[in-house]
């Protein structure tokens, strides 16, 4: 064998030698593959396992969910029970001026029944323009209000308010303001009430001695014109002297009205029944008018006062109805009272048939020696003010159904 012979076969050794070790790999390679298949094929336990796992997952998941649902409506309950129980009025009013939310508080103190979701806040509040104004001013500026004191004009008395208002910022693309508002009326009234009080006692002592003073010396004047014998004066004189004793009488009542308006009062408070006291006033007036339509009705309850002081207030409200009557018609009073257990107080209203009050002198009534009247003194009205004020009440000059003018007295009852 020449040379080229031992080389082709020690080629062809090589090669086969390449290829069983090419085969040796190739078959361990799909034994590992195989056995590799076997291990990643689950059994039949592993497969219930699998499941009981994913189900204890996706139990856990609709519990977590359940327990979200139930916080969610517990909190939407309690943010229901907080907008509900709220003492002061809850108003909440989108971008566009819808109200989305008034409480039941707000709808006590705005006297608004039925469904106002929806309705536009200035159609709503109508009635009340300051609280309109306070609503807009926030929804134009963006800017919060806080602790405003806003008044709003009623029938006979007007309603005092504090109020909150504050932008909401953007909520599912929609904006608008939250209004907080609260009543204010007895507050107010209260501190009108100490002021008062404090300037009638200021005024008593500054003027209750220049008027005991003056008291006597118109008294002793009315004495000596009393001492004149008319009979022993000339004719044409007689006239004089019976004119000095009529305006020194006259002086006299006035003066007697003003200390009884001025001095302080030393009051003892007992318990009043207020029905029979108004009844008993309203006889006593009819004694001396006749002629006048007195009635009383409704509810009154017993309050704390000094007896003889409400009677003279009573009887001053009667008479002066009946004598603001004008000529040729008949006068007519009407007294009517209510009980508000609720709030409290006992409230009785005096009409008449007169030609009312000007609005634009309401507020002067009471103000002494202010009249309308061409022989009135001025000082009736300013001694029942100062009556009722020393008991703790409230007196508001009004209009009346009969057309004339009403007094609404409010005293607190008894044990209040």
């Amino acid at each position: 064998m020449n040379q080229y012979g031992l080389a082709l076969l020690g080629l062809t050794a090589v090669v086969a030698m390449l290829v069983g070790v090419l085969s040796f790999a190739v078959l361990r390679f799909a034994a590992a593959a195989k056995n590799a298949r076997r291990h990643l094929t689950p059994t039949g336990s592993d497969t219930a396992l699998l499941s009981s796992a994913l189900q204890d997952a996706v139990g856990r998941l609709r519990a977590q969910e359940q327990a979200m649902s139930a916080r969610a409506v517990a909190s939407e309950q309690l943010s229901g029970q907080i907008v509900e129980s709220l003492t002061a009025g809850l108003l909440v009013v989108d971008r566009t001026g819808r109200v989305e939310i008034l409480n039941p508080a707000g709808r006590r103190l705005l006297g608004i029944s039925g469904d106002v979701v929806g309705t536009d806040y200035r159609t709503l509040l109508a009635a009340a323009p300051p609280l309109v104004d306070v609503l807009t001013e926030c929804l134009t500026t963006k800017t919060a209000i806080v602790r405003r004191a806003v008044q709003v004009p009623g029938t006979g008395r007007s309603s005092h308010y504090g109020v909150t208002v504050s932008p909401l910022g953007a909520i599912e693309q929609s904006s608008g303001v939250i209004c907080l508002f609260a009543d204010l009326t007895n507050v107010v009234e209260l501190e009108e009430q100490l002021r008062l009080k404090e300037t009638l006692a200021r005024l008593g002592e500054l003027t209750a001695g220049i008027a005991h003073e003056f008291r006597n010396g118109l008294a002793t004047i009315h004495g000596y014109s009393r001492l004149i014998d008319l009979q022993s004066l000339p004719e044409a004189y007689r006239p004089y002297v019976e004119a000095m004793r009529q305006e020194t009488e006259s002086l006299g009542r006035i003066v007697t009205n003003f200390l009884n308006f001025a001095r302080p009062d030393q009051i003892t408070l007992l318990p009043v029944d207020l029905g029979a006291l108004v009844e008993s006033a309203a006889e006593d007036v009819a004694h001396d008018a006749p002629q006048a339509q007195i009635s009383v009705r409704g509810q009154f309850g017993t309050i704390d006062g000094d007896e003889v002081l409400l009677r003279q207030m009573v009887v001053n409200l009667i008479r002066n109805g009946v004598e603001a009557c004008e000529p040729g018609r008949v006068p007519s009073v009407l007294v009517e009272g209510r009980v508000d257990p609720k709030e409290g107080v006992c409230r009785f209203f005096v009409d008449d048939n007169g030609p009312g009050i000007d609005p634009s002198v309401r507020d002067r009534v009471f103000r002494p020696f202010f009249t309308t009247k061409a022989q009135g003194t001025g000082l009736g009205l300013a001694i029942v003010q100062k009556v009722v004020v020393t008991h703790n009440g409230r007196i508001v000059a009004g209009s009346a159904s009969l057309g004339g003018a009403r007094f609404d007295v409010t005293f607190p009852l008894t044990g209040h």
